[in-house]
Formats: C-alpha cells, structure tokens, sequence
C-alpha cells in the first residue's frame, strides 16, 4: 500500500521491535457517568460544578460518554493501529467514599474489567495509572485528601491494593500517580485546579502556597513507594508486571546561553520542575540542594525509611513533556510562594529566538529542540529506561470545523507537523542508545481539559460535543502516527 506520507529512510526501523504506541487519558476528562452506578463524588465533581472555576462553564458530567461508548472507542484505537492504550482509573467509582474501610463498588469494577477485556481481545495493551488527580471528595472533607499524609497513605495503598487484585491478573503495567508535581503545583500553588487552594484569596478562600505545595508532594511520593512496595512483595511474584510513576516536565534553556547565571538558573528550573520528583525516585534518593537552599524547612524531609522505599520504587522512568521555556535569573531572594526557583519565564530567548510555532493553548508551542535536549538531561542524570506517557498538542482552528459527513476526516497538519519532529527525536534518541519503550500521544479524543473545559483539542479525533452521543471522526494526524510507526519500529 503507497503512503501519503514520505518518511526520513534514516530512522528506519530505529525503535525495537517491542515499542509499545498509543494514546493516553483520563478518567474524569473522558468517562462522563459522574454520578451513575454508584460512583461517589470526585474533587473535580465538585470543582467543574462551582460556578467560575472552568474557562467555558463547563462540567465533566457527560465528558465523552467513554464509559458507554467504550467499545466502539477500543473498536476504532485498532483501527488506528496502536499497540496500548493508558488510560486511569476513577478511584471514586471504584471505592466511592474512598477510604480504607470503606465499601467497594462492583459496577465500577465490571466497568473496568469489561473495558480491559475489550482493549485485550482487540490486541491493545493496557497501560493503568491508578491516579489521574480525581482524589475522592470524601477524603478531602474527611481530613483534608493529601495534606494529611498519615491518614491519606492508608487509603490510597488499600485502593491500589484493590485494583492489583481485581484487574492485575491482566494489567501488567502500572503507574501510580501522573504528573504528581502538575497536580500538586495547579491545585494547590496557583489554586486553578481541584481541589482549588491557594494563598491568592481573589481566588480560592483556603490554602498555602508557600507549604502546601510541598506538603502535598511529600504525600505523594511516600504513598507511591508503599504502593510500589507492596505491588513488588505481594503481587508481582505471580503477576508478573511493572510498576512506575509518570513526571511531568518541560525543558528550561538559559534565556542568555552566554550568561553563568541564566545557565544556573535554566538548571535550577529543571530541578525544581522535574528533579524535584525524580532525584528523590531515581537519583540522589533526597530532593535537589537548590531546592533546600530557597525552601528551607518548608521543604517537607524524609525519614530514612520513607528514602529507603522512594529509592528504586518506579522500576522506569514516566515522562510527559510537551513544550520549552527560557529562564532567566532573577536578582534577589525568591517570593514567598515561588516554585520555580526565582527564575523569570521568558517565550523569547535574549536574541530574539521564538521558543517554537503557537498551538491554541497558550503555554504549548512545538519546540522538539527542547524535547531532544530533555530526552537526554533525563537518561544523562537518571540512567533509567523511558516510557513516554504523554506528549501531543492542541491546533488552532478545530472549534470551528463541521464536518460533512460521517467518514469526513479533519485534516490537522500543525499536530502531523509536532507528531514527526517529536516522534523523529524519540527515534534519534533510540539511535545514540537512549533506552526509550513507548511513546503515548495525548490523547485519543478531544476531551474535557480540566480547567479550560472544553476549549482545548487535544485528540487525533474530533468530537461533536453538541452531539448527545459525542460524534467522533478521525483527524488525520490518526493516520499519520499510524503509518509513522510503522516506519519507525523494526519488525523482527
């Protein structure tokens, strides 16, 4: 069959033959379903029904309809050609109240299962995160979620424990929590995201910038290492599969490469982003120097044996990435509520360089220069093989697109364009023998994106969300990835 596409013959076959590909969700951004079958009530169950919080008034009440429309989702990811599939699951639907002692929810068990058998009968691997940041509200107003890490450690690892028993018979590769530092920073630094806690009072009534953000990290690492503990003693004997976290991180570039201070301050940035996470799980086995330095004593410690178990605990590296930034330093001591390390953000370096092409999201422009150069700072300072978990971008005018018909496909270059420079650099990387064993692209369908609603499409396939039953049709960027991999990835 004759491509439309052209490929660089160079990369060739340059990923191994057992690259795993596909596309990656969320349960609250995708499921709908919010209140049936017994599903308790998520942090973003509330904040998307507190008027003022969602760009577009919007609510994750319906989202996509996935948890009725799974199978013709699964029916058209074959189509696609993926290899696997991430996708979270709801805490909230599987133990409604959340806690430790608290009753499971079978529906939300056979909803589960029934999507896991669909993904495997249709040749999909599962990829399962357990923790996608819908903590259940009811821990929240119990003893105030992750701020309370004695209390919320108990809950999670008993949750965790029931999705090994009941799905890990054929889940064979697990993450704990995504993007701990996006949920932790949105949630509880800038306040913008569940559960909505700041110290800017214009904008959430509780909360502290300046301690909770850390606060909250803390919790999150020692519950994934008791997690990851636990999987490994007691169910990966006869289970047989992997464990890890996801990170997020986009790359800092001095804003003045010339300038020692901008160079310190573009690595200090990354380590107050990425390293932040990662030293504690891959490296050092403690949080950054930089970090103590400006932090001091807000800055939570670990135990010597919460170090003990957060060492080694993610068996890969999870990363998601989708942009670059310039950072420059920033004279004087650090605000108070400062988390990026007293740095000043720039989109233009000091000569005037662009840090890449606009998408329809502000932050997110194509920079795969930046992405190159993250692929190896992270396999350079941890030595830890990658899955990458997400990375993709929205497009400017997709709002406005009517299709003409049910096979009608959207043609979306900009997101081809992203797709070859970031995917053609993951291929590089696996050239130089950086060890690099998926890439999931965000994501499978336009979906309801937190806190812009629905304003942001992020999907290789567009849906009419006027439509009561979601209508999807296929982008062609859907295609491309599909052809494109199978250029990329050698065949035995």
């Amino acid at each position: 069959m004759s491509s439309e596409f052209t490929f660089d013959p160079f990369l060739k076959g340059a990923l191994p033959a057992d690259f795993q590909w596909g596309y990656a969700t969320a349960a609250p951004q995708i499921e709908g379903a919010w209140n049936a079958d017994g599903k308790g009530l998520s942090i973003w169950d509330v904040f998307g029904h507190t008027p003022g919080k969602v760009k577009d008034g919007s609510t994750c009440d319906d989202a996509c309809r996935s948890y009725d429309l799974y199978k013709a989702d699964v029916a058209r990811m074959k189509e696609y050609g993926v290899t696997a599939y991430r996708f979270s699951l709801s805490w909230s639907r599987i133990i409604p109240l959340g806690g430790a002692d608290d009753p499971v929810n079978e529906a939300g068990i056979k909803f589960y299962n029934n999507l896991i058998n669909e993904l495997l009968a249709n040749g999909i691997t599962p990829f399962v995160t357990l923790f996608h940041w819908d903590t259940p509200q009811a821990l929240e107003d119990r003893y105030g979620g992750m701020l309370n890490k004695e209390k919320y450690t108990p809950d999670f690892i008993r949750y965790a424990r029931v999705c090994f028993e009941r799905f890990g018979d054929r889940v064979k590769n697990w993450i704990t929590y995504n993007e701990p530092g996006v949920y932790t920073l949105a949630g509880y630094a800038a306040g913008v995201h569940a559960p909505g806690r700041s110290s800017f009072r214009d904008r959430n009534e509780h909360g502290d910038s300046s301690t909770e953000p850390f606060t909250v990290a803390h919790t999150e690492l020692v519950s994934h290492a008791y997690v990851c503990d636990m999987y490994k003693k007691e169910f990966q004997p006869t289970q047989k599969g992997t464990i890890m976290i996801t990170l997020h991180g986009n790359w800092s570039e001095p804003y003045d490469e010339t300038d020692p201070k901008d160079v310190e301050a573009a690595e200090r940035a990354r380590e107050f982003e990425i390293a932040w996470f990662a030293d504690p799980l891959y490296g050092s086995g403690d949080y950054p120097a930089s970090m103590r330095q400006q932090l001091g004593d807000r800055l939570p410690t670990f135990t010597e044996e919460e170090k003990r178990l957060v060492k080694g605990s993610s068996e890969f590296y999870g990363m998601n990435s989708y942009t670059s930034f310039f950072m420059q330093h920033r004279d004087g001591p650090a605000d108070i509520n400062d988390h990026k390390g007293n740095v000043i953000v720039h989109d233009k370096n000091k000569q005037g360089v662009e840090r890449g092409i606009e998408s329809d999201t502000p932050w997110l422009r194509t920079s795969p220069w930046g992405w190159a150069k993250l692929l190896r700072w992270i396999w350079g300072r941890y030595k830890t093989p990658i899955y990458i978990t997400e990375n993709g971008t929205t497009a400017k005018g997709e709002h406005d697109w009517k299709p003409k018909g049910p096979e009608d496909v959207l043609e979306d270059p900009h997101r081809i364009d992203f797709f070859r420079a970031y995917v053609g650099e993951v291929a590089k990387a696996c050239q130089e023998g950086i060890i690099i064993k998926s890439y999931f692209g965000w994501t499978f369908t336009d979906n309801w994106e937190w806190a812009a609603g629905y304003t942001d499409r992020f999907g290789v396939t567009w849906v009419d969300f006027e439509s009561e039953d979601k209508k999807r049709y296929a982008k062609r960027s859907a295609y491309f990835l599909k052809e494109y991999f199978g250029h990329l990835i050698r065949h035995d």
